[in-house]
């Protein structure tokens, strides 16, 4: 089943290149840039047209660029200002396009592949240098060490965090077994929290799963990386063999907390609990961008229940798989609003080993909802029980982001979720499974 999903990551990646040359020479609609150049010409009006780009915002560039080299306090290298200029072509898209040198570029790929030296955190690195969590990877130093979703990050070390700080491979990157004592604000706390996470080798195990009781399935899935797909069915295959008949009663889908990862690997297991129907769909500007997944034959459940458990921890591909169950009516979607990160980047690799991370298009659910600034709101909404209650709502969504993407169903002020942690969600869950089938759109709110 889904010979072709490799493949189209591979496709994908190879057109990367071709794609990020594309780019610079778009023109938007009204932009005064010159399209035909006489002979004759100025060489800068030439080279401006070859670019696509306005010969009097080139001038503009060359003159602050020329008055940091001659005026600022300090010499400034060529190549780091450069370096600068491009970075900040970057920063202000939105939250999620950045430029990546090769020590970034090949953390990325690590990530993907779920090996690396750090902490274990998923991480959003705000404007002003300031690191949003997203959400801490199960059974990691910074999960060990108390790190929650919605935690900001305002210094490393007693440095404070500013925009430069994320070169290279950022400060919470570092050597097993060293030591990093990380300044953070949290929601509900009158002061800063100082937190000490000795770093280690990330080697995350992204599925693991367990019996509840007879017949009804527990899998909880941190992060979607290469392996995610296959560790799933194996897991579910060893759950079925072990309930003594062959086949649940229902699944419990946890995705609490989980900030995404590949989009291929949440198809892949959308796929696995459907037997037909759309899954996701992208649309962006180019050709390219475009891309629509369907179900293939093969339900792995056997049409038995399934229960997603989402949270505001939930995101990106989090939210394409919770999407693609609920607009099948294949799953009930438990918890609270999810992240809504609903934005696709493309990893466009430069000639020199850096990438650009570039958000090129917007996911869509099947029944062609944006999950942008927005998410996946649950069918039944679950509210933190007892003395975490009060600090669960953090304000922490997509659409609170500074310079965050627009939503086409964004609506300000009602995005945020609240994060959900302990076993009451679980047995929420549970109980949902054990219900007489409803209409996948009922919702109800419980405490």
């Amino acid at each position: 089943m889904r010979p072709t999903l490799p493949i189209l990551a591979i496709a994908l990646l190879l057109a990367a290149p071709a794609f990020a040359q594309q780019l610079p020479v778009e023109a938007q609609d009204g932009d005064p840039a010159v399209d035909v150049v006489e002979p004759g010409d100025d060489p800068d009006a030439v080279e401006s047209a070859a670019s696509g780009v306005p010969l009097e915002e080139i001038k503009r560039y060359v003159a602050v660029y020329n008055a940091i080299k001659e005026a600022y306090v300090e010499p400034v290298d060529d190549k780091a200002l450069m370096g600068s200029a491009i970075r900040g072509l970057l920063l202000d898209l939105d939250p999620h396009s950045a430029y990546l040198d090769r020590d970034d570029a090949e953390a990325f790929d690590e990530d993907t592949n779920g090996a690396y030296d750090g902490i274990g955190v998923e991480v959003q690195q705000l404007p002003d240098g300031k690191v949003k969590v997203i959400a801490p990877i199960d059974d990691t130093p910074a999960a060990r060490a108390g790190i929650k979703a919605g935690d900001t990050i305002i210094a490393v070390d007693g440095k404070t965090l500013t925009p430069a700080s994320a070169e290279g491979q950022g400060p919470l990157r570092g050597e097993p077994g060293s030591t990093v004592k990380l300044t953070v604000v949290r929601e509900g706390e009158p002061k800063p929290l100082q937190i000490s996470v000795t770093r280690g080798t990330i080697k995350v195990a992204s599925v693991r799963g367990r019996m509840l009781e007879p017949g009804y399935a527990y899998i909880r899935i941190s992060a979607f990386q290469a392996d995610t797909a296959t560790d799933f069915e194996s897991t579910l295959k060893r759950l079925q063999a072990g309930s003594g008949s062959g086949k649940l009663r229902g699944l419990v889908l946890d995705l609490r907390s989980n900030p995404g990862g590949l989009l291929t690997t949440a198809v892949q297991i959308a796929d696995d609990l459907l037997d037909a129907g759309g899954i996701v769909s992208t649309r962006g500007r180019t050709p390219i961008s475009d891309a629509k997944f369907s179900a293939t034959p093969g339900d792995l459940m056997q049409g038995a229940p399934v229960a997603v458990l989402v949270d505001a921890g939930s995101a990106s591909a989090s939210e394409v798989l919770a999407g693609a169950l609920h607009d099948n009516k294949r799953a009930r979607v438990v918890g609270s609003r999810t992240f809504g990160k609903g934005s696709v980047q493309t990893l466009l690799p430069l000639d020199n080993g850096d990438s650009v991370k570039l958000t090129t298009a917007r996911y869509y659910t099947p029944s062609g909802k944006s999950i942008q600034a927005r998410g996946i709101e649950p069918d039944v909404v679950l509210q933190p029980e007892g003395k975490e209650a009060a600090a669960a709502h953090a304000d922490y969504a997509e659409a609170l982001l500074p310079g965050h993407l627009q939503g086409d169903e964004e609506v300000a002020g009602s995005n945020a979720g609240d994060v959900l942690e302990g076993d009451a969600p679980i047995a929420a869950a549970l109980a949902e499974l054990k219900k007489p089938a409803v209409s996948a759109s009922a919702s109800v709110e419980r405490p």
